[in-house]
């Protein structure tokens, strides 16, 4: 050939090359401009070099190679939203690489999938996917697959991962897919180093398998039911650094040749059944975390712990650990967090826990600890939690621990500790509560205690304190509990106390108070028990306490005088007054009787009782008049006045005629599912709210409430009028409402209670709009609420399940203040009922717990779940059913949906919130979470909800990471996003 015939074929096929070139770079950029328009986000800036001027290789998020063809698309993180298009991304030919985790991505991942054969990093997690996954054994070069939280729900392929020879990372966690055995397929994946999957419904036990895949340095297999013994096989992963199995069913002792993961770092087998010692992790001296809580380990915590280096968390709480402490823990690294609480520990505290200044929570409660409480903590400027509390620990309190300015709560209770609360309280800006009950603490009350203005509980019973209540205690705003009682106090009842609007209890019992009762007192509105029996208190008790809701009210043993208010002579206080010798009564039958005013002469009286008789036979004329005028009208279903039987709980102001009189269309303002309420407006000005429930049929034949399965057929009284009876009638507190007496005749039911002038919270949130509630409201309105329901639940005799609740039935008095109400489903547990309380299904659509779906047997766990959606309405705004939800979804699924990243879970807050409030609606949000846990045994108890919502109050400086111990002295762990690790991280191996 030629040289010019040469240079001229060359010349061709450099064209033709060039020309397919060409053409390849052209059908790439349709692709990514198709791949824009799909998952386009309009408040994301990620695309605004996606143009069709611009070498696709110019795209953000895009990687080429060195052919400039697409090799990588980097879109996680970015927001976007819409259909994944796998049909036309799996045509670029050299794509190594597609990333879109944590974005809000939907619809089904299409069989499409399956052409993206050179795929070595896929990572389609956290986000909104349906459907099944398809099987993908063609992708045999796939090293990296993230699914984790992607919505997937159905049964996953797991047949399909036996080719992916070469996968390194396998990311499946937190997808509620049908439950299946351990899949052995991932077994023969011997390349594995990271394998997450916590949260997928796995169940039996882990195979000794898992010992082959000896690359592994994640395991992750918690939240799951995994039951049996941990193998001893996986000894062998000898290059693990995290292992978590947290919240299984695992049980038997850590096994022979735990000792040889030295590489280990993190280990999380909280939540299970273990037993037996802990002398298989003496050897793990790179452990940095280490959480067993929950468990039945037993024996001595390793002195060895005492070595470790890198050592910042230890929580080791509920077991049956003994033995002491060892001296140096936690002096070595930037320790965080220790939480040995519920074991049989002995010997002192280590001093050194926060040598490096980082400590954040110390938590030693319920253990037999010994000695003083070390110095070195008075300088731990970082402490948020400080709990020592039923121990046996001796010496001065330090004084400087009061002053610590991010310390949340101080809990010495139950100790047998010295000293005095320094004027150090008032640097404690960050305080909420003070708990040093029932030790040997003396002196007095320093005044700076009012510059801890976030002091919500104060808890200073059974000890030595002396000397007076400083004045400036009317300054803590926050204040809730007030406890001072079995001490030595003395001098006059603050009359500023009267300003702490959030006061709910106080006890001021047996101390040596003197003067007058403050009529101050009678301000507080949200006060529930006031306990001030056993000083010297003289004078008449206030009129003013009349306008209380008290569950409890004590104020025996002191010197009182003059005339018991009518409104507190009822038998729910009885004993309330004994031993106060200069009271009288006039229904109180073991009082004297009060004498008339001076000067009232022996005349005045009879004419008084002359003008009485005449006044009441009027009253009886009048009466008869209206019956016969209400009989001539003849109107239809008229109540009978025959055979009324009132039964009274609180002392009426009203006759039954009045009751009577208003049962009219007039004054109807609700019909519910138990009854229609009227508004009843007396004579004296005061209104009431009156519900009625007919037993008979009424108006031609037609049955009101007969025909309900909860209603007697039979005539008397209906099931559901004896519930709200029985259970009304037994309950004092100033968040349930209050039943003031019970009217029946054969035919008709009456229960009159407190009129709510704000009517319901549903009303408040979802119909009208003349009265916003700001958060600050809302969480007042969410705690009061929790309140009412931790009494139904644990202050009772029996517990009671009120089994309906919800926005309609938490009611709203003049100051927005909640109340728990209708009864009607209520249910008072038997002490030997164990946890089934009824076998009725009832309740609301969009709060009914998920076990109604497969048990009829529910108990107070229920009720937790009902009010984890009022919860999640007074964080949103947004009804329990909404169409924009979707089909057979509510409130909770929705919320589930919205928890990718920060940006998500904040929009679910109401958008008229400001923004300084929205990270304490977040906290609530979190307990609505918890609340609204799937399984009932995972949901907290309402005394525990009640404590975190007093954690979350608005404005206060709590952590989230550390309020870990609630009520029960439990610690709660917090999961938000799973990370997605870098293989080229040194940490990732």
């Amino acid at each position: 050939m030629s040289t010019a015939s040469y240079s001229h074929n060359l010349s061709l096929f450099l064209l033709c090359f060039l020309c397919l070139f060409s053409g390849t770079r052209s059908d790439e950029l349709q692709i990514l401009l198709h791949l824009k328009t799909a998952v386009q986000n309009p408040d994301t800036k990620v695309f605004d070099s996606w143009r069709s001027n611009n070498p696709v290789c110019n795209f953000t998020g895009i990687t080429c190679n060195s052919r400039n063809s697409v090799k990588e698309i980097e879109l996680s993180h970015q927001n976007l939203t819409g259909v994944l298009p796998l049909d036309s991304i799996c045509q670029l030919q050299f794509l190594e690489k597609l990333s879109l985790g944590f974005n809000s991505l939907y619809g089904k991942i299409t069989d499409d999938l399956n052409k993206c054969t050179n795929l070595q990093y896929l990572d389609l997690g956290n986000n909104m996917f349906t459907g099944t996954f398809p099987d993908i054994s063609s992708l045999s070069q796939l090293q990296h697959l993230y699914l984790n939280l992607s919505g997937l729900s159905d049964k996953f392929p797991w047949k399909s991962l036996e080719n992916m020879t070469s996968l390194i990372t396998l990311s499946l966690g937190d997808n509620p897919f049908p439950r299946t055995p351990f899949p052995n397929e991932i077994l023969k994946l011997t390349k594995l180093k990271w394998l997450y999957l916590t949260n997928c419904s796995i169940e039996g036990t882990i195979p000794p398998g898992i010992g082959d895949l000896t690359d592994l340095v994640n395991l992750e297999l918690s939240d799951n039911y995994i039951s049996g013994e941990i193998p001893s096989e996986i000894g062998k992963l000898k290059n693990l650094w995290q292992l978590e199995v947290y919240n299984n069913s695992l049980k038997g002792k850590l096994p022979i040749g735990f000792r040889n993961l030295t590489k280990l770092e993190k280990f999380d087998a909280s939540t299970n059944h273990l037993e037996g010692d802990l002398s298989e992790l003496r050897f793990l001296t790179n452990l940095v975390t280490l959480q067993l809580f929950e468990n039945e380990l037993s024996g001595e915590i390793p002195a060895e712990f005492g070595e470790f280096k890198k050592l910042v968390n230890l929580s080791l709480y509920t077991n049956k650990l003994s033995g002491s402490l060892p001296p140096q823990l936690g002096s070595w690294a930037k320790f965080d967090f220790i939480d040995v609480s519920e074991n049989y520990l002995t010997g002192p505290i280590p001093p050194d826990m926060c040598k490096q200044g980082t400590m954040r929570g110390l938590l030693m409660l319920q253990n037999n600890l010994t000695g003083d409480i070390p110095a070195s903590y008075e300088n731990c400027a970082t402490l948020q939690r400080f709990r020592v509390s039923n121990n046996s620990l001796t010496g001065n309190f330090p004084s400087g621990i009061c002053g610590l300015p991010e310390l949340v709560i101080i809990d010495t209770e139950f100790n047998l500790i010295e000293g005095t609360i320094t004027p150090d309280i008032g640097k404690a800006k960050a305080l909420t509560d003070l708990w040093l009950g029932n030790n040997r603490l003396s002196g007095e009350i320093p005044k700076e205690i009012s510059q801890a203005t976030l002091l919500h509980k104060v808890k200073l019973n059974d000890n030595q304190f002396s000397g007076r209540i400083p004045e400036a205690i009317g300054e803590l705003k926050h204040l809730g509990s007030l406890y001072l009682q079995n001490n030595m106090f003395s001098g006059s009842i603050p009359k500023s106390l009267g300003s702490c609007d959030t006061l709910s209890d106080m006890n001021f019992a047996h101390n040596s108070f003197s003067g007058n009762i403050p009529s101050s007192l009678g301000s507080l509105h949200t006060l529930n028990s006031m306990n001030l029996s056993e000083n010297q208190l003289t004078g008449p008790i206030p009129d003013s306490l009349s306008s209380l809701r008290l569950s409890l009210l004590d104020l025996s043993r002191n010197r009182l005088t003059g005339r018991i208010p009518e409104s507190l002579s009822i038998e729910a206080y009885n004993g309330s007054f004994a031993e106060n010798p200069g009271l009288c009564s006039e229904t109180i039958s073991f009082f004297n009787r009060c004498l008339p005013e001076s000067g009232m002469s022996r005349n005045i009286r009879t004419l008084i009782l002359c003008f009485a008789i005449g006044s009441l036979v009027l009253l009886v004329s009048l009466a008869c008049f209206l019956y016969s005028k209400r009989r001539e009208k003849g109107h239809e279903c008229s109540l009978k006045e025959d055979s009324w039987d009132v039964k009274s709980f609180h002392v009426l102001t009203f006759s039954e005629e009045e009751i009577l009189d208003s049962i009219k269309q007039d004054n109807l303002i609700g019909k519910g599912g138990s009854g229609n309420v009227y508004k009843v407006s007396l004579a004296n000005g005061k209104e009431l709210a009156v519900k009625h429930i007919w037993n008979t049929d009424c108006g031609g034949g037609k049955k009101t409430w007969s025909s309900t399965p909860m209603i007697s057929k039979s005539g008397g009284k209906s099931k559901e009028f004896d519930a709200e009876v029985e259970t009304l009638s037994s309950i004092r507190h100033v968040n349930v409402v209050k039943l003031f007496c019970s009217i029946t005749s054969e035919d008709s039911n009456l229960l009159v209670y407190e009129y709510m002038p704000n009517g319901s919270l549903w009303d408040r949130l979802h119909t009208s709009r003349k009265m916003e509630l700001d958060w600050e409201t809302r969480y007042e309105i969410a705690l009061g609420a929790a309140k009412g329901l931790e009494y139904l639940h644990h202050g009772c005799e029996k517990p009671v399940i009120h089994r309906d609740v919800k926005s309609s039935n938490i009611l709203l008095d003049e100051f927005l203040k909640p109340r728990i109400a209708d009864f009607g489903l209520a249910k008072i547990l038997q002490v030997n009922s164990g946890k089934d309380s009824t076998q009725v299904i009832a309740g609301t659509h969009g709060y009914i717990a998920p076990e109604y779906g497969y048990t009829c047997k529910v108990n107070e766990k229920s009720d937790v779940y009902s009010f984890g959606v009022v919860l999640m309405e007074l964080v949103s705004g947004k009804r329990p059913i909404e169409p924009e939800y979707g089909d057979n979804k509510d409130i909770v699924d929705w919320v589930s949906s919205k928890l990718k990243n920060k940006e998500e879970v904040f929009s679910i807050l109401d958008s008229r919130f400001p923004d300084v409030f929205k990270e304490d609606a977040i906290s609530v949000l979190r307990i609505a979470i918890l609340c609204t846990a799937r399984l009932p045994t995972l949901r907290p108890t309402m005394r525990s909800v009640v404590q975190m919502l007093e954690d979350a109050q608005p404005s206060k400086l709590v952590s989230i990471v550390i309020s870990k111990a609630e009520n029960n002295h439990k610690s709660k762990r917090v999961k938000t996003e799973k990370f997605n690790p870098d293989p080229n991280d040194s940490s990732f191996g």
